[in-house]
């Protein structure tokens, strides 16, 4: 509702009422609508941390014995 005037402004005034109900308009509506899906999707995924798969699985990469000048050091 318009404040200034006090009158409801015409519906469809961007486009008329036939043209939002066609399929053509239906699929363009669809389309728009994953792509805004996949975009926050993708963005989100950019914001995000790396992960790393070696991470996740983890190797037996430690020696049994320590190389360390140290005799003492710890494993690892």
């Amino acid at each position: 509702m318009n404040a200034a005037i006090g009158v409801m402004p015409p519906t469809g005034i961007l486009l008329p009422g036939a043209t939002l109900q066609t399929e053509l308009f239906a699929v363009l509506a669809a389309f728009v609508a994953i792509n805004t899906v996949m975009y926050v999707a993708l963005s989100v995924a950019k914001i995000l941390p790396k992960v790393y798969l070696a991470g996740w699985l983890r190797k037996q990469k430690t020696r049994s014995e320590t190389r360390s000048i140290h005799p003492d050091a710890p494993v690892g």
